[in-house]
């Protein structure tokens, strides 16, 4: 009996990369679906997966090609028992083999009928790129304890992809569109693509002038193809796919989404309301020709069109044309659809002036978290089983939260999530799933905890660059920065970054909700509401607006007098220079009451108020020996990010 250690990449390279978030869903499920071929050969090579435990359903549906989970839930890497002569090869040969014929599907659906024979340039590509793509990486031994060989393996291994001419991919960086032309602009690659595009659902599926290489493709048409897809493996057992959904949220259909519904349901009581939106869907109808959205499952917008008839069609528009950006953008639009994006704009404003709704934030969250000090105790007897156990249990759940949540689940799988949420509860899907994960496991005997990374990205922004991001987020912030047992975000606007905010769990959190988030509830319930000694007044919510943006950018001004010229991680009895803790409280407190923000004329309602704000502007490292958060060490300086986080939450990023 030996042990084998499996591991399938690149991950971030097939993963990360893409224009839109099907890509992202896309590549996270055929990696999932690649690694269960990989599981399934040891099975057939008289193995045994022994960690972690695989999706049942998912391994279920590999085999029969019966309904499936529509999200990758098997991990990339694993462990098995398997004989002592036991052919590693043939693992990875299924997985190329899984993977060849896949894209050989797609490939004589999509190109060789119409453009691209078996000799052609563009079959040449993508034979070239399909064959070399996937790193894979296995270790024998005889240590069950040794978790660690296969790391140790990758370390002195390199994947280096081959040179590529040409005209690059606008989805995989450096890899060759399946054009083959020399020159971008150039006809022959404009009629290329052309005919590409003059397909079943193309045009869906592949924006004008978008070129991209044979990975790309793969993973932004397989979902197409891959019901009643079957392929015979090396060794004759056979592997297949399932009907899965074609429809993935748009980040700007996920942005909008809890507008959307509240839209809907606001319209169910409000027939004057309903008509102006009958008329906004058939102006955005007429200027999408499409409904882009249709197969979306987000729970608030689905429980909202339970209320009421006909809404399916306001709920299926393209994310864009809710956003006043989109229809003002002439670059997005023909000039005969720009004249009809001017009058959806009008009716739009309409729209909103007759709901009295507020602009859609132009906002939406990635969220990743991994688990805390699994690795490391897999190699100690007896925590194995419970640890397999608990994931198992972990990821059985994570679905149904994420969908509670209004998110859309991209991956889950042994202590990894991976999800795209509405701005207003990526915070509460963290918690949630925080939570769940802590109650997966007997603490007692096996330590561990989960720390996650929140991106809120502007639609703008490129997707593949705050997928990125978001890993260094959680591995180099949340984890190595905080102590682990953390959370960490980051605002990205336009312009680039904006605010980054971390704080180990237990400092966030009061007890089961984000401080910053509470305190942003409360700054946008008192909108508008001024209260002083001798009663209460109403003022002009622009012009409260004006006075709580004039406290909060005053804070980093205030910030830079109290810290000291050096940031310093010391214990709180530690502190020196310049104000303690208490100083800071006051004197922001009256500052807080001189800018106008104030819902109270108070010092000490307004000193109440400012301190857990400095306290979650003030950095703390968990200290992993210490059980008592309040010995743990805290920066020497104040952050105004923790701030301007707080507004950013309250406005729900929208700038007034």
């Amino acid at each position: 009996m030996a042990y084998f250690h499996f591991t399938l990449g690149p991950v971030q390279g097939f993963v990360a990369q893409a224009r839109r978030t099907r890509d992202f869903w896309a590549g996270s499920f055929i990696l999932s679906w690649l690694s269960a071929v990989a599981m399934l050969a040891v099975k057939y090579k008289h193995g045994s997966i022994e960690f972690p435990l695989p999706d049942d359903g998912f391994m279920h549906a590999l085999e029969t090609g019966e309904k499936g989970p529509t999200q990758g839930t098997i991990p990339n890497r694993f462990k098995a028992v398997v004989p002592d002569d036991f052919d590693a090869e043939a693992v990875a040969a299924a997985v190329q083999a899984a993977w060849q014929a896949l894209a050989d599907r797609v490939y004589e659906h999509d190109l060789q009928k119409k453009i691209a024979g078996s000799d052609s340039k563009t079959r040449k590509i993508w034979d070239r790129q399909i064959g070399q793509f996937w790193e894979m990486s296995w270790a024998m031994t005889d240590d069950a304890g040794d978790s660690s060989i296969i790391d140790r393996l990758k370390n002195w291994r390199s994947h280096l992809p081959p040179d590529e001419a040409g005209v690059k991919c606008m989805m995989m960086e450096g890899w060759q569109e399946l054009s083959g032309e020399e020159r971008p602009g150039s006809d022959k690659l404009t009629a290329f693509w052309g005919l590409v595009r003059n397909g079943e659902k193309m045009q869906t599926d592949l924006r004008p002038k978008e070129h991209l290489c044979a990975i790309a493709f793969v993973k932004r048409r397989f979902v197409r193809h891959f019901e009643g897809f079957s392929a015979v493996m090396p060794g004759g057992w056979q592997v297949h796919g399932w009907n899965l959904p074609t429809g993935v949220p748009s980040v700007h259909y996920m942005s909008a989404a809890p507008w959307l519904a509240k839209l809907i349901d606001k319209a169910n009581g409000d027939s004057a309301l309903a008509q102006k939106v009958w008329e906004f869907h058939d102006l955005a109808y007429e200027l999408t020709q499409k409904y882009g959205e249709w197969p979306t499952n987000i729970r608030c917008v689905q429980q909202a069109m339970q209320k009421g008839t006909g809404q399916h069609k306001w709920a299926a528009l393209d994310g864009t044309v809710f956003f006043d950006a989109m229809l003002e953008n002439p670059n997005l639009w023909d000039d005969a659809q720009n004249e009809i994006a001017g009058k959806l704009l009008k009716k739009l404003e309409e729209v909103r002036r007759k709901a009295d709704f507020e602009p859609v934030s132009p906002f939406y969250a990635v969220l990743l978290m991994d688990g805390d000090h699994l690795g490391i105790q897999m190699s100690e007897a007896g925590k194995p089983p419970l640890i397999t156990k608990g994931l198992a249990a972990f990821t059985a759940a994570v679905p149904a939260i994420v969908h509670r949540y209004n998110g859309f689940l991209i991956y889950a799988g042994g202590d990894d999530v991976l999800a795209l949420l509405p701005l207003e509860y990526a915070f509460s899907c963290a918690v949630a799933l925080r939570n769940h994960y802590l109650n997966c496991f007997d603490l007692d005997k096996v330590a561990t905890s989960i720390s996650g990374a929140i991106e809120f990205a502007h639609v703008k922004m490129p997707l593949g660059k705050i997928l990125r991001d978001a890993h260094d987020l959680l591995d180099n912030v949340a984890k190595e920065g905080r102590g682990r047992d953390a959370i960490a975000c980051r605002v990205w606007k336009p312009g680039g970054l904006a605010v980054e905010w971390a704080m180990p769990w237990k400092c966030a959190l009061m007890p089961d909700t984000i401080v910053l988030e509470k305190l942003a509830d409360e700054f946008r319930a008192t909108r508008g509401v001024v209260t002083d000694e001798e009663g209460t007044t109403e003022q002009a919510a622009q012009d409260n607006d004006r006075f709580v943006g004039k406290f909060f950018f005053k804070i980093r001004e205030r910030f830079a007098l109290l810290n000291p010229e050096k940031c310093e991680f010391r214990a709180p009895g530690e502190q020196t220079g310049g104000l303690d803790p208490e100083q800071a409280v006051s004197l922001m407190a009256a500052e807080y009451l001189d800018s106008g923000a104030a819902t109270t004329g108070n010092l000490e309602r307004a000193r109440a108020i400012v301190r857990p704000l400095l306290e979650q502007c003030r950095p703390v490292r968990r200290d992993q020996k210490e059980t008592d958060p309040r010995k743990w060490p805290r920066s020497t300086c104040l952050d105004a990010d923790g701030a301007m986080l707080l507004r950013f939450l309250a406005q729900k990023g929208v700038e007034r």
